[in-house]
């Protein structure tokens, strides 16, 4: 949740911020061969959109309050 995000953020600004652009440019996303069809790959996705949608729903709810 929120508990890495203060200190990574630190980091990334004091000493990381011009070695993170370096890195994002050096990987194409070409490189990463991924089986869309694989049924590891679906139930991956269906996994990952729940957790999104439940933190959607927690986001709306804590801002709500």
């Amino acid at each position: 949740m929120r508990q890495g995000s203060g200190t990574a953020g630190g980091n990334s600004k004091t000493s990381g911020g011009q070695d993170a652009s370096k890195k994002s440019q050096e990987v194409p996303a070409e490189d990463f061969d991924i089986d869309m069809d694989a049924p590891e790959t679906e139930k991956a996705a269906v996994a990952i959109q729940s957790q999104f949608r439940k933190f959607q729903t927690k986001k709306k709810t804590d801002d709500k309050s």
